[in-house]
């Protein structure tokens, strides 16, 4: 079985490097991709799930190999390769085609100067995001930004509601892997640098906070 080498890379250069070699072997039945760190071997594994693969995960120390198996639609047929998609990631797939509003934050606090009321003008911003209706399609958490998808969080629950109203909610894995907080993630989708570009390409309208 052929390993994709994808050791020492960051965001989002193991995914790019699997989806080049989907694209050059569209045929393969299986495959696998190494890695060493958790970031990129939740992303890999989406990305392939996503494609159609049924993915095992094997920790051998600092290497994480993903390894991938076509799946049969009809038990002892051949597998039936499948084209390699574009991130999933498009605009109204979760809310309805009047969707197009990302909005981007970037810190755990909301404005500079008191650390206090920046936390409480962050919460209060998440809780009123349901009032843009159906607007708001999407919401990316990075850099400190994923502290507020963490256990213990006081914004959990207003991401929460969010993502149970159909707002697609991603959260940054190569973040959340620099605060070492991969394990305390309690909602959205861990995610890469080129799903969160392709959002960002997609969106009508974005906000940065």
């Amino acid at each position: 079985m052929e390993i994709i080498d994808c050791m020492g890379l960051t965001c989002p250069q193991p995914v790019l490097k699997t989806r080049a070699y989907l694209l050059a072997h569209p045929d393969t039945t299986g495959f696998g991709v190494s890695v060493d760190n958790a970031a990129a071997s939740e992303n890999v594994k989406r990305f392939l799930e996503n494609q159609g693969f049924e993915v095992t995960i094997d920790s051998r120390g600092e290497r994480i190999v993903i390894t991938a198996a076509q799946t049969c639609s009809v038990p002892g047929a051949p597998a039936a390769s499948t084209p390699v998609q574009k991130p999933e990631f498009e605009p109204g797939r979760d809310r309805g085609e009047d969707a197009r509003t990302l909005i981007v934050i970037a810190r755990n606090l909301l404005g500079d100067g008191d650390a206090a009321l920046g936390r409480k003008l962050m919460l209060n911003f998440i809780n009123t995001l349901p009032e843009m209706g159906s607007a708001l399609w999407r919401v990316v958490c990075l850099n400190a930004g994923v502290k507020l998808t963490i256990e213990g969080a006081e914004t959990l629950p207003g991401l929460q509601r969010l993502v149970d109203e159909g707002v697609s909610l991603l959260v940054c894995g190569t973040c959340l892997d620099h605060y070492r907080l991969l394990e305390s993630k309690r909602v959205g989708e861990t995610t890469n640098m080129l799903d969160i570009v392709t959002s960002l390409q997609h969106a009508e309208k974005v906000i940065t906070i």
